[in-house]
C-alpha cells in the first residue's frame, strides 16, 4: 500500500484507481471523470494533513484520518480544515464523495456514486450511474441526470435539470424538490416531503401515471383530466397522461405540490408539431 500525508499544495499522479473514497471538511472539491492517469491536484491544504492511500486492488482514498465515511452526518469536530482540491479518475469508477461544509463537484461518472454532505453544495454533472444522496442541510443539484437516484435529507434541497431517470426516489422533511424531467418510459418518480414544496416539470407528450398528494398543501397541475379529490385533511390529484407507462407521484403534508408542463421544441421556435 502506498501512503502519502499532503500538508501543502501539490500533486500526486497514481497507477489504476477502482474505487475512489474522498472525505474533507471545507473548502472545493471536484471529482472528474478523465481518461488519462489517475491525478490529485491540491491547491489548498490545511491542518491537519489531509491522508492518502493507495492499495493494491487500486482503492483510493483521500481523507482526514478522523473524518470517517459513517461519521460524516454527525460531525461535530471544531475547528475550519479547508481544502481545495481536483481527483481525476477512471469515469467506470465507483465513487465516495463526503463533505461537511465544503462544495463539491462530481462530475462525468457511469458506475455508482455515493455523495454525504452535511451543509455543503453538493453538483452531479453527466452522473449515468446509480446515485445515493445524504445531507443534513446541504443542497444537491444534478445535471443531465441518467440512471437511478435515491436522495435523503433534512433541510436541503434536491434540483434536476434534465433529467432521464430511471428512478428517482427523494425524502425530505423541509427541503425543496424541484424535478424538471425528460421521463423514459420505465421511468418512476417517488417524492416526499413534510413541508417543502415539490415543482415537478414533464415534456407535454409525457406518457405517465400521476398521483399528487397532501394533507393541507395546496395541489396544481398543467395537465388537464386528473381527477381531483378533496377530503378533510386529504387532497389528492390522480389521473393518466398519454399512456401512462411511467409513474410519478409526489406527497407532502403541509407542502406544495406543483406540476407543470414543458413545451415541445417546435412550440417553442413558434411551430407545432
Amino acid at each position: 500500500m502506498s501512503h502519502w500525508t499532503i500538508e501543502k499544495p501539490g500533486q500526486l499522479t497514481f497507477g489504476p484507481v477502482s474505487h475512489l473514497s474522498v472525505r474533507i471538511v471545507a473548502g472545493r472539491l471536484a471529482v472528474l471523470a478523465s481518461d488519462g492517469p489517475p491525478t490529485l491536484d491540491v491547491s489548498d491544504a490545511g491542518t491537519p494533513p489531509l491522508v492518502v492511500t493507495h492499495d493494491e486492488d487500486g482503492r483510493l482514498t483521500v481523507a482526514y484520518k478522523d473524518l470517517t465515511w459513517e461519521g460524516i452526518l454527525g460531525w461535530l469536530r471544531p475547528g475550519n480544515r479547508i481544502t481545495t482540491a481536483t481527483l481525476t479518475v477512471p469515469k467506470d469508477c465507483p465513487v465516495q464523495v463526503g463533505v461537511i461544509s465544503a462544495s463539491a463537484v462530481v462530475a462525468g461518472f457511469e458506475a455508482r456514486t455515493n455523495v454525504k454532505s452535511v451543509s455543503g453544495e453538493i453538483v452531479l454533472d453527466g452522473v449515468s450511474g446509480d446515485v445515493s444522496a445524504e445531507t443534513v442541510s446541504g443542497s444537491v443539484e444534478s445535471r443531465g441526470l441518467a440512471g437511478d437516484l435515491s436522495f435523503t435529507s433534512v433541510s436541503g434541497e434536491l434540483t434536476v435539470a434534465g433529467g432521464a431517470p430511471h428512478r428517482l426516489r427523494a425524502n425530505t422533511v423541509s427541503g425543496r424538490i424541484t424535478a424538471d424531467l425528460d421521463l423514459a418510459p420505465t421511468g418512476h418518480v417517488t417524492l416526499n416531503s413534510v413541508s417543502g414544496a415539490i415543482v415537478v416539470r414533464l415534456p407535454q407528450t409525457v406518457d405517465s401515471d400521476v398521483t399528487l398528494r397532501s394533507t393541507s398543501g395546496s395541489l396544481h397541475a398543467a395537465f388537464p383530466g386528473l381527477e381531483s379529490n378533496k377530503r378533510p385533511a386529504a387532497r389528492s390529484l390522480t389521473g393518466r397522461i398519454g399512456g401512462g407507462m411511467a409513474s410519478v407521484t409526489a406527497t407532502t403534508v403541509s407542502g406544495d405540490v406543483t406540476l407543470l408542463s414543458k413545451e415541445s421544441a417546435n412550440q417553442r421556435n413558434g411551430e407545432w408539431a
